[in-house]
């Protein structure tokens, strides 16, 4: 959707309860301003409300600071075109690194990226040649608190404010994962549990496995296991080899993870506890 000029993203999760949305769509109206896109959502397990409305008009942080406090909200509100200055953390395997650089340099991606980190070097050119600047981080057991703690200090000296690993090929310690919880989404294939370890593709194929997919989700302490943003399926059938379904596992990958960084970028993902809302 096109944005119009000197608009406003707002975002906002609370215990839901009567009047929110004439509360906040009262303080908009009051301001002069024009409502372009309203979604909402109240989950009748957790007696949570979600919205996110892009509106028009000026500054209304004052004004819905106290429909805020009111309410209890925990709430962003930030100018329709901000893109979020992004991190991208990889290892050796570029298809999904060279999918988000893509699509951000043509415009259907919108992000800052301000870095991409990688263990290895494999990837440097490819970041360079679309201008990002590469950090060569190498990491072992003997450094990698080393290692972790100059990945988190480049971070916050970009003001990043998304970490995202793309198909970077390292377990986050649990200290690194606390300080950017909430702001670092990760991409898998969707075999797990069955399928873990070396060649998950080989060994899917082996088993005669019918549906190939992929997740992205948010990094937590439990590995692999983070509240869902997106997926994605396809289905193959005994005819796919395995170098097939690893062609196939790449391209649902780069994919869904693209989208699950656009809709972070565009304020369309809000935490659900263990889950997450997505107004897409």
């Amino acid at each position: 959707m096109a944005v119009a000029e000197h608009s406003w993203i707002l975002t906002f999760s609370c215990q839901d309860r009567s009047g929110i949305v004439a509360a906040v769509t009262g303080c908009v109206a009051q301001a002069d301003g024009f409502i372009l896109d309203s979604q909402q959502y109240a989950d009748l397990e957790t007696g949570r409300f979600f919205m996110r409305l892009v509106f028009t008009g000026g500054d209304m942080h004052e004004a819905l600071a106290e429909v805020a406090a009111r309410f209890g909200f925990d709430w962003t509100l930030v100018p329709a075109d901000h893109r979020p200055k992004v991190v991208i953390a990889c290892s050796t395997t570029s298809h999904c690194l060279n999918d988000l650089l893509h699509r951000w340099s043509i415009g259907a991606l919108p992000i800052d990226p301000v870095a991409v980190v990688s263990n290895h070097e494999t990837l440097r050119g490819l970041a360079e040649w679309h201008g990002v600047p590469f950090h060569h981080l190498p990491v072992s057991a003997a450094n990698r608190a080393e290692q972790e703690r100059a990945m988190l200090q480049l971070f916050d000296a970009s003001g990043a404010e998304l970490l995202v690993l793309a198909r970077y090929m390292q377990v986050l310690s649990p200290d690194l994962v606390a300080a950017v919880e909430g702001r670092c989404v990760n991409i898998h294939h969707s075999f797990l549990p069955s399928f873990k370890g070396a060649k998950p593709y080989h060994q899917a194929h082996a088993r005669g496995v019918k549906l190939i997919g992929a997740t992205a989700h948010f990094v937590t302490t439990a590995l692999d296991e983070g509240p869902i943003i997106e997926q994605a399926a396809e289905r193959v059938d005994h005819r796919a080899t395995a170098d097939e379904f690893i062609a196939i596992g790449r391209d649902i990958e780069a994919q869904v993870l693209a989208r699950a960084v656009r809709w972070i970028a565009e304020r369309r993902v809000l935490a659900n506890g263990a889950r997450t809302v997505v107004f897409r």
